[in-house]
């Protein structure tokens, strides 16, 4: 790559140096890079290949895991190195079990890349959604190790479009091929000249029905819930909680179950705090207790995906930040979703808005019109839930197409 590229990565890496003495996500980064060349000499086999697949944070594990799943479950005995960027996703899922070895990937530098890929015999290099790292892809493609990325999908408004966009248009020519999730993708690409492109889907489809399909008893929620109009707010930020608390308050004939998307002691003490209705946290919860609560804060990660049947409505949070979280997890049981105004990257929350199984929300004015109509029409509530789930049943597949154009 060029010496801009490099100096840039250079000086970010820097930057995550010095906020790692005050941020806590940048220390476990930076910390966790310069454990990887000791994970990687201890724990990768020299005489074994390996399929790397390498995400950027949870979303992007969660699109990868259908295909690591099949992977293991064709061929049991191909080992896996599995790749975080971000400690969101690295610090939840440092000890899944289908990975042979998990580790943080050292920043997009020449020296790091040429140690990284000198460590490990690649077979296959997966990457998912989003991650574009030139350094690594234009490395892996001199060494003529098979390069892919999966669940992927453009924009107009992105770098590869530009006048100016040169550099990163020769990094999607590293890729042997390019799994888009729509048309639109692909035709984007086309108009650059990028042809080797699959229209495959999202895996994301697949991991909800998965996860539908193999349910796990939570009798403290399942208890909280039972017999009463429940919203789930997941992954919620501060600036949906400005008036999803209020509304909450205001509103007795609902109960709420809030999975804030950090949980660190201060923020759930200051959710608490905004509350004025019995509330309990999930870590204390019995299901006597939970029974008795109007409110149930999720304060652990992993489950909320595996929570939201027990929803009525599903408000997902980011959509007043850098963007919405999984809609998908909680359409697929078949609920109406909510979300605030940044959608526009998601292929699916323009789909289900199109179709009327989903709602976007600009304030709390707007949150509070839906609401009502949701809690005072039942048959509405269903209607409108229903052709959530069949969005999803109708979008499932991707993980099967990648994995007979791969393998």
């Amino acid at each position: 790559m060029n010496i801009l590229y490099n100096t840039a990565l250079e000086l970010y890496a820097l930057g995550a140096r010095i906020a790692g003495a005050r941020n806590r996500k940048a220390k476990l980064m930076t910390e966790g890079q310069r454990r990887t060349p000791g994970i990687m000499k201890e724990q990768i086999d020299p005489k074994a290949s390996y399929i790397w697949i390498h995400v950027s944070s949870l979303g992007e594990f969660e699109q990868g895991r259908p295909l690591i799943e099949m992977i293991k479950k064709t061929t049991p005995d191909k080992k896996i190195l599995l790749t975080f960027f971000s400690p969101s996703g690295y610090e939840v899922c440092k000890n899944y079990g289908l990975a042979d070895v998990i580790c943080y990937l050292p920043f997009d530098l020449p020296r790091n890349v040429k140690k990284f890929l000198d460590s490990v015999n690649i077979e296959k290099a997966i990457f998912v959604k989003y991650e574009f790292w030139g350094n690594y892809l234009s490395e892996l493609k001199r060494r003529g190790i098979p390069t892919y990325i999966i669940s992927a999908i453009f924009r107009p408004t992105q770098a590869f479009f530009k006048p100016y966009g040169g550099m990163f248009r020769k990094m999607l020519r590293c890729y042997d091929k390019l799994f888009v999730q729509d048309k639109a993708s692909a035709d984007l690409l086309a108009s650059i000249g990028v042809n080797n492109t699959v229209i495959a889907g999202d895996t994301r489809f697949d991991r909800v029905s998965d996860i539908l399909d193999n349910k796990i008893d939570f009798p403290a929620i399942e208890s909280f819930s039972r017999g009463q109009f429940t919203l789930f707010a997941g992954s919620s930020w501060e600036p949906d909680e400005e008036f999803l608390i209020p509304f909450f308050n205001s509103t007795p004939e609902m109960k709420m179950v809030i999975a804030p998307h950090e949980i660190s002691p201060e923020r759930i003490a200051g959710i608490k705090e905004k509350l004025k209705r019995k509330t309990i946290l999930y870590s204390e919860a019995t299901p006597e207790t939970a029974a008795e609560a109007d409110c149930l804060i999720i304060d652990c990660y992993g489950i909320l995906s595996k929570c939201y049947r027990f929803a009525s409505v599903a408000y997902i949070g980011g959509g007043f930040g850098a963007g919405i979280h999984n809609i998908n997890e909680a359409a697929v049981y078949g609920i109406p979703v909510i979300f605030g105004p940044n959608y526009h990257k998601f292929k699916e929350a323009h789909d289900l808005l199109r179709l009327e199984g989903a709602f976007t929300v600009n304030d709390g004015g707007e949150f509070a019109t839906i609401m009502q109509k949701l809690l005072s029409d039942g048959q509405y509530l269903t209607e409108h839930g229903k052709i959530a789930g069949n969005y999803i049943r109708d979008n499932i597949g991707a993980t099967e197409r990648i994995y007979r154009a791969i393998f």
